[in-house]
């Protein structure tokens, strides 16, 4: 494999180290990938890759070898790297030398195709990395159309969003809006039935009809809840009752109690 070798100063190494630190913009909304079944999963999605990094003296095995080949032929730009170079940028165990900068997709609110069915969730203020990306492989699990993000805390690109997403975040719709204001008008425009997560004046999410709807369902924040502007709404307010001693559950745990019960319905099981 001809490649050029590259060292600790080169430009692509500095920017993969500010991606990880979210030190620089980045406009083109690269994440790092790292590891055989990150890249099996690059390979599988169709993925742009703008970056591929190549340590042989990490690789383990025939099929990182093999699978540093295909990557070669489709990033844009290709580099090999010394072990001492790779520990610098690479933050997991055994990653098998292959590490890439790929392009998370973009998504156009406008342009999505909603069914007549559709199944939506909204989180708002969303802050832990490893919570918005087990968010999204819940939503992929049961064949959410989309998750609407509003007052984001937490990026995109971090690391923990595509390794507790398993890669969903690479075909699971994500679409952000400015304000709440503006997630609401879209979802008033797009006639869904709106349930806000709280358990003030609420009914269980039992209690409700999802069958032959759109449904949205809207989360707070882990710390300061649901933003004003959606009560104001008037929207409906749903809650899962909780028998122990905990007064709340995961965020990634409420979608999938609630999601799960609307696609039952949905799907008439």
């Amino acid at each position: 494999m001809n490649v050029q070798h590259i060292g600790v100063h080169h430009p692509k190494i500095k920017q993969v180290q500010s991606i990880q630190n979210n030190s620089a913009p980045n406009p083109q909304k690269l994440f790092i990938a790292e590891g055989l079944w990150a890249h099996n999963l690059l390979l599988a999605k169709d993925t742009h890759v703008d970056t591929f990094f190549w340590c042989p003296e990490a690789a383990y095995g025939d099929e990182a070898r093999k699978r540093a080949e295909e990557m070669m032929a489709t990033a844009r730009v290709s580099y090999q790297v010394t072990l001492k170079t790779f520990a610098r940028i690479s933050e997991r165990d055994k990653p098998d030398g292959l590490l890439s900068l790929a392009q998370l997709p973009q998504w156009d609110p406008e342009r999505l195709r909603l069914k007549k069915s559709a199944l939506v969730m909204v989180a708002d203020g969303m802050e832990i990395p490893g919570n918005l990306g087990t968010l999204i492989r819940t939503l992929d699990a049961c064949q959410a159309d989309c998750l609407v993000l509003t007052n984001r805390r937490t990026r995109l690109t971090h690391p923990k969003v595509f390794r507790a997403s398993q890669g969903m975040v690479l075909s699971l719709p994500v679409v952000e809006f400015s304000t709440p204001e503006d997630a609401i008008e879209w979802l008033k425009r797009n006639h869904f039935d709106v349930y806000l997560a709280d358990t003030d004046n609420a009914k269980t999410y039992r209690s409700y009809t999802y069958r032959n709807r759109r449904t949205a369902f809207v989360l707070g924040a882990e710390r300061y809840g649901i933003p004003k502007p959606w009560y104001e709404a008037g929207f409906q307010r749903v809650f899962i009752p909780m028998m122990g001693s905990a007064d709340s559950l995961n965020v990634s745990i409420s979608a999938a109690v609630m999601l799960f019960e609307a696609r039952a319905q949905k799907e008439n099981w």
